[in-house]
């Protein structure tokens, strides 16, 4: 098997558990978080140092950076305008190191980390359902070129929408300093590239 088919097999798998996530997440978080107050003490200081909507935030991130991962991946290797593989060499940066600090946190937390290919826990998404799903199947998917770029980023869009989504669910009820300022930064990162992306869809249909 090739580098490529085998990147494309971890694709698929990774964008049919992202399906799941997408479309059945908005039972979850959004309700329990707003009216959820738990937190937990900090044994040292006695204050609450971080409360369930951290935890989702983390556990429902990391695998929905894992299926952007994946999407970028699969662009580098077949994008034909060198701004879209720009784009995904970007995305791949930045958010390798965020799938590691949020990890790190759910550790010292002592809480569950995500199974591995299972996109699960975070609510309030149902955006990319479908681009991550039937939509976004490799057996769908255009050969490398112009048709694939659009497809690409249309998908992309709506993932980061969901990401945006889960972001600002953490800065509304999240508690940890450190957790909201990430997703802060994930919502104003993604806002930025969702632009740039309909950008390039508009200079692409043009």
């Amino acid at each position: 098997m090739t580098r490529t088919n085998a990147r494309l097999t971890r694709l698929a798998g990774g964008l049919a558990a992202a399906a799941v996530v997408l479309a059945g997440c908005s039972d979850t978080i959004g309700p329990s978080a707003a009216g959820d107050t738990s937190t937990v003490e900090d044994p040292v200081a006695g204050v609450a140092a971080h409360n369930d909507a951290d935890v989702a935030f983390a556990q429902g991130m990391i695998p929905h950076h894992e299926g952007a991962l994946m999407m970028a991946e699969v662009a580098v290797d077949r994008a034909s305008d060198s701004r879209v593989v720009a784009l995904a060499e970007r995305i791949e940066a930045a958010q390798g190191p965020e799938i590691d600090l949020m990890t790190g946190w759910l550790e010292d937390w002592g809480e569950a980390l995500p199974e591995s290919g299972h996109m699960g826990g975070m609510g309030g998404m149902d955006h990319g359902s479908e681009a991550m799903g039937s939509g976004m199947g490799m057996e769908q998917m255009p050969a490398a070129g112009p048709d694939f770029d659009r497809r690409w980023l249309e998908a992309m869009v709506e993932h980061h929408e969901g990401a945006v989504e889960m972001a600002q669910t953490e800065v509304q009820h999240g508690r940890a300093p450190e957790v909201v300022d990430l997703a802060r930064s994930i919502s104003d990162t993604q806002r930025q590239e969702i632009e740039e992306m309909e950008q390039l869809l508009t200079e692409l249909d043009g």
